[in-house]
């Protein structure tokens, strides 16, 4: 059965369908890559599937639930984490708090920021900078890190929200062929233990992640 379950998918603006009758499907454990020139609709299938974009016609599963149209902190509930093109974060909180407020299925920033960290939670945080290789950065801030260590970042602040399904969209855009030879290897790691969709428009990206592409 796949976790993920897309059905007849169509979306359609001013006249214009951007997705038209789409039927696709990701299994469990599943590293699969999404490939398409710019235009042809990869982020908004990645929107509709988080809720951000209501499809016109077609149905959505996930996990054998229907979650066509349901609204995008329901569908973050239910095991869907996304990681945007630019990176999303508290820019003016420390590496370590990122990924702490993300262990926190509500993410409501302030309740937890006075909260005493457990130590099972501690070593939790820990293991997700080591695995990120961000420790060293545990205690700067957010916003002075460089375009690819907010990427990572923002990858462990996903695996920290302990997601069953991770949807990360184009991950290596603007990053140097050192950057995005180190996100391939790092999303190949993630991918040993979760379910990844992955938008990618880079082909060596692609050659070396692509077990199975769309």
């Amino acid at each position: 059965m796949a976790l993920l379950e897309i059905k007849g998918l169509t979306t359609e603006v001013s006249g214009y369908k951007i997705i038209d009758n789409l039927d696709f499907s990701v299994e469990a454990n599943e590293l699969r890559v999404l490939l398409g020139p710019n235009g042809a609709g990869k982020t908004t299938l990645i929107a509709m599937i988080t809720g951000q974009f209501k499809p016109t016609a077609g149905k959505i599963t996930f996990d054998g639930k229907d979650i066509t149209g349901r609204a995008p902190d329901e569908i973050f509930l239910a095991g869907i984490s996304r990681k945007f093109q630019v990176p999303n974060m508290y820019e003016t909180l420390t590496v370590y708090d990122n990924v702490m407020i993300s262990l926190q299925t509500d993410r409501k920033v302030f309740k937890y920021m006075f909260k005493r960290v457990s130590p099972r939670d501690n070593e939790r945080i820990w293991e997700i900078l080591e695995f990120i290789e961000l420790a060293d950065k545990a205690n700067d801030p957010a916003d002075t890190m460089s375009h690819g260590e907010r990427q990572w970042l923002e990858m462990g602040m996903l695996i920290a929200s302990n997601p069953k399904l991770l949807l990360l969209d184009e991950p290596t855009t603007g990053m140097t062929e050192q950057g995005k030879q180190r996100t391939a290897q790092l999303i190949e790691r993630i991918a040993k233990n979760h379910t990844v969709l992955l938008v990618e428009h880079d082909m060596h990206v692609v050659r070396r992640l692509g077990k199975k592409v769309t």
